[in-house]
């Protein structure tokens, strides 16, 4: 049977980044495997995860549970299967919410195949003091339904954070543990707690996704002699937008940074080819982390999410100027 965690949390909360901390300490003798699902339709987290070792599958445009779960049931049958892994990591969208996936996993057609253990959410405690945060029924019950909260980013944590966070588990944390974390840092022994939240959690007020027309398990890939590709999706009051090139096209390194530090968005996430080789960007408000390395991927993605209205033609001119391969 296949040990499993469903790992949550909101939009930049540091769901990938800590699932990558996991995966780079895992047993060696042990098999992983990673079912990951985002907002949008290019598929950034499956680039991030490509080079981890783990088997991956990605189910990009919306959230898993959509389609009567369909979408999942399907990447989760064949990760059982065909990998036989010994862990699986489920990382939902951030705008995903939780009920039909924890219901779909303690279904008894699952149950000789997985065993359910402890459901970590991903909080940054800044998310406490934004109201869009609060006020949206996923990222409450994301908290509701989990069984370990990772009290994230405690690097950049405020006072005033800081005290939303006690008074927030002071109100919602009876019979679940919370564990202090920066960068995604955590014990991988959280991943064999077991299940222990069992509450009722509701189901959400507002599932409902708008999705471009291509969807399915295959993040979205170019059509043959395509250079570029753009894709939209909606949905819970936030707006996607994503591109893919071709891995000929290389982009300048310090106009890219400044294009994606700028873009008046909510959250900025990429894997670029530049002339140096490789740039991952991962923006969360003014937040905004880089990482290079040598080694190019097969092609370059960005994905740009907001919950307001954005010119996103205007953004992708001045992306296409970056462009320093035509």
């Amino acid at each position: 049977m296949t040990k499993t965690n469903l790992i949550t949390g909101f939009l930049g909360s540091g769901k990938t980044t800590t699932i990558l901390h996991l995966l780079a300490n895992k047993p060696e003798h042990e098999k992983w495997a990673v079912l990951v699902n985002e907002f949008g339709e290019v598929g950034i987290d499956g680039s991030l995860l490509a080079d981890s070792g783990a088997l991956l599958k990605e189910i990009p445009g919306g959230c898993m549970c959509c389609v009567n779960g369909l979408p999942m049931q399907v990447g989760l049958n064949t990760l059982l299967r065909q990998g036989k892994p010994d862990r699986l990591l489920i990382e939902p969208t951030g705008l995903g919410h939780p009920k039909q996936i924890l219901d779909m996993l303690t279904a008894e057609v699952y149950q000789p195949w997985i065993v359910l253990n402890a459901t970590l959410c991903l909080l940054d405690p800044r998310q406490l003091l934004d109201e869009r945060a609060v006020n949206n029924d996923n990222f409450r019950d994301q908290l509701a339904a989990a069984d370990i909260i990772i009290a994230n980013k405690e690097d950049r944590s405020s006072d005033e954070s800081r005290a939303a966070l006690t008074e927030w588990w002071l109100r919602e944390g009876t019979g679940r543990e919370m564990i202090a974390a920066q960068n995604g840092h955590i014990d991988i022994s959280l991943l064999d707690k077991p299940r222990k939240n069992l509450r009722e959690v509701p189901s959400s007020q507002d599932h409902n996704h708008s999705h471009a027309a291509t969807r399915g398990l295959a993040a979205l890939s170019l059509p043959e002699h395509q250079r570029w590709r753009r894709s939209i999706n909606s949905g819970q009051g936030y707006v996607g937008c994503g591109w893919i090139f071709d891995a000929d096209t290389l982009f300048d390194t310090v106009g890219v940074l400044e294009w994606a530090r700028l873009a008046p968005v909510d959250r900025v996430k990429g894997v670029l080819r530049i002339a140096e080789g490789l740039v991952r960007i991962n923006r969360q408000g003014l937040d905004f982390h880089i990482e290079t390395q040598n080694v190019a991927p097969p092609d370059s993605r960005i994905e740009l999410i907001h919950s307001g209205d954005v010119d996103w033609n205007a953004l992708q001119t001045s992306l296409l100027k970056l462009r320093l391969s035509l």
